[in-house]
C-alpha cells in the first residue's frame, strides 16, 4: 500500500511565475518549490502566502494554499480583477521621510486609504528625524493619523538611539511593535526603507539600495514583493513607487475608507452631498464636527475631495473610451 506524502507547512518568501522561494519554519530552512497546476488554477501565489509542500527526493512541490487572513491588492481598472501582491499581513508600515524626499501629506493619505480598504492595521514611521528642519507641522500630521487609529513613530534609521522629540514612538518602541509580526512596508522611493529594515533587524539584514539622486527621488531598487526575515519579525518589502494611484476605487466607495469622515457624512441632509461649503445641508459646514478635531477634519476632507476628483476623472475617461 502506497504511503501518504507528508505535507510540510511553509511560507512563501518570493513568488515568481513558476518558481517560489519558501521558508519551512519547522526546519529553519529555505527551499525552492514549484506549484501544482491545481493550486495555480484560480490562485495567484504571493509573498506571505502560507502553503503546504510535499517533498519528492530533493524536490519540493506546493500542493495546497492555506486560506488567507487578508490580501494586499489593487483592482485592474478595466476588468475589475484583483491583483494581489502580498498576503497574511498583521501590519502595514507606511514609511515617510521628513527631509529628502520631502514629506507629502497626500501620498501618506493615499497609503492610509488603502490600509482601510485592505482592513489591515497600519502605522506611520516618520524617518530621517536627524535631518528634520521643522519645515512642516509634524505634530499636526501625527495627530491627523492618530485620529484615525494609526500609531506614529519618529525615528532615524541612521541613528536609531536618538530619542523621540515629539512624544511619539521611538525606535525601540517600533521594534517592540513589530515583534512576532508579519508586516509589509510601503513608501515612496528614497524614504529609507532599506536602511530602516537593516536597523530594525539589528544589522542582521543588509539591503543594497541606491542613494537618493540629485532630483531627490530614490532609484527603484525592488521590482517584486519579497519577504525578509528580520529575526524577531518578518517584513515584506514592496516595490518603491513615486505615486500611489487609487483610480481602481469606485467613487461611491471612497468615503468608506475615511473612517473619520464617514460618520459625519452620514448626517448630511442629502445622500449625494458633495461636501462643499455651498452645499445645502452639509454636516461638515453645519456644525457637525467636533471643535477639538475641526482642523484635522478640515484637512482630511480636503484630501478626500482631491482623491475623489482624481478617481472621478478616471471613471469619466473610462466611460468615454468604452
Amino acid at each position: 500500500m502506497r504511503s501518504r506524502s507528508v505535507k510540510i507547512p511553509a511560507c512563501i518568501y518570493e513568488a515568481h511565475k513558476k518558481e517560489f522561494l519558501c521558508k519551512i519554519d519547522s526546519e529553519n530552512k529555505t527551499v525552492s518549490a514549484f506549484a501544482k497546476r491545481t493550486v495555480l488554477k484560480g490562485n495567484q501565489l504571493v509573498a506571505g502566502d502560507k502553503v503546504l509542500l510535499e517533498k519528492n527526493g530533493n524536490d519540493y512541490q506546493i500542493v495546497d494554499l492555506i486560506d488567507r487572513t487578508n490580501e494586499i491588492f489593487r483592482l485592474n481598472v478595466r476588468d475589475r480583477k484583483k491583483r494581489v501582491t502580498a498576503a497574511n499581513c498583521d501590519l502595514v508600515i507606511i514609511a515617510t521621510s521628513v527631509s529628502k524626499p520631502p514629506y507629502k501629506q497626500g501620498v501618506i493619505d493615499r497609503f492610509a486609504t488603502r490600509t482601510f480598504q485592505w482592513d489591515v492595521p497600519a502605522i506611520v514611521i516618520f524617518n530621517k528625524m536627524d535631518e528634520f528642519q521643522n519645515d512642516f507641522d509634524i505634530d499636526f500630521e501625527m495627530r491627523r493619523f492618530e485620529n484615525i487609529g494609526i500609531e506614529c513613530f519618529e525615528v532615524s534609521a541612521k541613528y536609531p538611539e536618538n530619542p523621540s522629540g515629539f512624544g511619539r514612538g521611538s525606535f525601540k518602541d517600533l521594534q517592540k511593535k513589530l515583534l512576532k509580526t508579519q508586516a509589509i512596508i510601503l513608501g515612496q522611493s528614497g524614504v529609507g526603507k532599506s536602511k530602516l529594515i537593516t536597523s530594525l533587524s539589528g544589522g542582521e539584514v543588509i539591503l543594497v539600495s541606491n542613494e537618493i539622486g540629485r532630483s531627490g527621488k530614490g532609484s527603484h531598487t525592488t521590482t517584486w514583493s519579497e519577504m525578509i526575515d528580520c529575526r524577531t519579525f518578518r517584513i515584506i518589502d514592496s516595490p518603491g513607487i513615486r505615486s500611489f494611484s487609487l483610480d481602481d476605487i469606485v467613487p461611491e466607495e471612497l468615503i468608506n475608507f475615511f473612517p473619520d469622515l464617514l460618520p459625519i457624512s452620514l448626517t448630511c441632509r442629502f445622500n449625494n452631498c458633495q461636501h462643499e461649503s455651498s452645499t445645502k445641508g452639509c454636516a461638515f459646514y453645519g456644525g457637525g464636527t467636533d471643535p477639538q478635531t475641526a482642523d484635522i477634519i478640515e484637512s482630511r476632507l480636503s484630501s478626500y475631495k482631491k482623491i475623489m476628483e482624481e478617481i472621478s476623472e478616471t471613471l469619466s475617461w473610462q466611460k468615454k473610451r468604452n
